[in-house]
């Protein structure tokens, strides 16, 4: 008969800071491995004590007594099943970020993460000092190697696990989602299998926290680089793997293997994800937004009825002069599909009022945008007082095609706590709406299909002040996500002059984006932690 080792992986949704609340979801997860499994070992992922990222919480003396409290009462009530646990390791003036295992009330190893990533939205060099010393542990005749997320990523690490004797690499990840990343790190993973010939479980976190959300899909493989367990995307999952002895080699028998989304499905499930931890890890009891009858706010009302559900959202169109029939019929009919509650609050007395105030101030000045963009404040005023009185949260509904160039106005469309859609342009939009779409018809087609326009003024289209959005949105790309200059954007095929423009109005309104609410990060670049232009700047793009 082979032998196998159980090991159950514990893909959980964790909340950074409340290490009270982690502690018990960790000795909670134990004893039911315990009970249902008897499984030899259960991990769980990097720094699961405080969450991840904990950023400068870190720095509190009081979160130092509160992670050593927790790591002691796991240590003493954990039994009958060996634990692998994440935590901030304060050893004197420094902090590691590190994991230890657990067996029968005794500590087995230690290990400190030794690659500290320090680039896009990670930051680990401002608190931790990196390891050094690699960590093998037994269990029932098993030597297992530990490697922390950005480990694994380099050589070094898991080789010098099986040069200590490693047979299994055990990796534990704070990993954010973003577009592409699960098949960049099942490629990563193939890649380290094929210079040291070990099997590798790979264990990911899964939540929202603040810009981020975690997708989990938690995996094994096996030394032929073939996949014999992945956790579902987005979703917390307590599973165990087997692995048995053949020729003295470990090898992962097949388990579940939940497929790899498509891009849409995707990121519409991390942006679901991400909006349903913000509102209720912060315990919101619902949210409102401006329903306008466009795509953007469309696709965030879909977004926020499938994250919380219905009964806790509410939405307000709030309607002027220059508010068409057909936003109108068609903000009413995603209302009564999705059955929220929804009104109607015009805004053309506060407008008119407002104007009336300003009179003499205005006296002898030409209407322009000021205009326009009293009548965006306006609806910012209601929204938020209704968010005010009633608990509610107030969803941004704007897109990074607009957060990019200004297209949005401040203390306006731009007010609110959260914006679903931040990292998300407007091709895009149109996209996770077709997709939303093919689940349940719940965006009116012509939502869709209309050509966008804020509707501030007589026949208003957003092509009157922005290039199309199909050729906007890959110049935008280019630009932030991939860092090419004007000259490089143009020899992909794009108007100089087009280019130019677009990459100084990003550069003017930066300002915009310091005071914009946080949104769900979903590319490799997004507005926010990971972006850091200057806001008072002399360079300009000529080249």
């Amino acid at each position: 008969m082979n032998k196998k080792i159980t090991i159950a992986l514990a893909q959980i949704d964790l909340i950074v800071g409340d290490i009270t609340g982690n502690t018990t979801r960790i000795l909670d997860c134990c004893e039911q491995v315990r009970v249902e499994s008897q499984a030899d070992l259960i991990v769980f992922p990097e720094l699961s004590i405080s969450g991840y990222p904990p950023e400068d919480l870190l720095l509190h003396s009081g979160l130092k007594r509160r992670v050593a409290e927790a790591i002691e009462l796991i240590r003493k009530q954990v039994s009958g099943i060996a634990v692998l646990i994440g935590f901030p390791e304060y050893s004197g003036n420094v902090i590691y970020n590190s994991c230890v295992v657990f067996e029968n009330s005794e500590e087995i190893i230690r290990y400190r993460k030794h690659v500290l990533p320090n680039y896009s939205v990670f930051d680990e060099k401002r608190y931790f000092e990196p390891g050094k010393e690699t960590a093998v542990f037994k269990l029932k005749d098993t030597k297992i190697g530990i490697n922390i997320c950005e480990d694994i990523w380099y050589p070094s690490p898991a080789k010098k696990c099986k040069e200590a004797g490693a047979e299994l690499i055990i990796v534990i990840n704070g990993s954010p989602y973003e577009k592409g990343g699960q098949l960049k790190r099942e490629t990563i993973v193939t890649e380290r299998i094929s210079e040291i010939m070990l099997p590798i479980v790979y264990l990911n976190m899964v939540g929202g926290q603040d810009e981020l959300v975690f997708d989990g899909a938690s995996f094994v493989m096996n030394t032929e680089g073939e996949i014999t367990y992945r956790a579902p995307s987005f979703e917390e999952a307590l599973d165990v793997i087997e692995l048995s002895v053949k020729a003295k080699q470990k090898v992962p028998l097949i388990a579940s293997v939940a497929e790899r989304l498509s891009e849409e499905e995707s990121i519409y499930r991390a942006l679901v994800k991400g909006t349903r931890d913000y509102i209720t890890k912060h315990k919101f009891p619902g949210v409102v937004l401006g329903l306008s009858g466009g795509i953007d706010s469309a696709l965030t009302l879909a977004i926020a009825c499938d994250a919380i559900g219905s009964d806790k959202v509410r939405a307000i169109m709030m309607p002027y002069t220059y508010t068409s029939k057909m936003s109108l019929e068609d903000a009413e009919l995603q209302s009564s599909i999705l059955n929220i509650q929804y009104d109607i609050l015009p805004i053309e007395t506060l407008y008119d009022a407002s104007l009336e105030l300003l009179k003499p101030i205005f006296v002898g000045r030409d209407m322009d945008t000021t205009e326009e963009n009293i009548q965006s404040r306006a609806r910012g005023v209601l929204l938020m007082a209704i968010s005010n009185k009633t608990g509610l949260m107030l969803l941004t509904t704007g897109n990074k095609s607009e957060m990019a160039v200004g297209y949005a106005t401040l203390y306006g469309d731009m007010a609110g706590g959260f914006a679903p859609l931040k990292d998300c342009t407007k091709t895009l939009v149109k996209r996770l709406a077709n997709y939303r779409n093919t689940i349940s018809e719940v965006i009116p087609r012509r939502v869709i299909e209309r050509e966008p326009s804020a509707e501030l003024r007589e026949n208003q289209q957003d092509c009157d002040s922005l290039p199309p959005y199909d050729v906007l949105d890959p110049i935008l790309e280019l630009f932030i996500e991939e860092d090419l200059s004007v000259m490089e954007i143009v020899d992909r095929g794009y108007d100089r002059a087009t280019v130019i423009s677009i990459l100084e109005m990003v550069k003017r309104n930066e300002y915009k984006r310091r005071q914009a609410p946080p949104g769900i990060r979903i590319s490799n670049r997004a507005f926010g932690r990971d972006w850091r232009y200057p806001i008072t700047s002399g360079y300009n793009f000529p080249d």
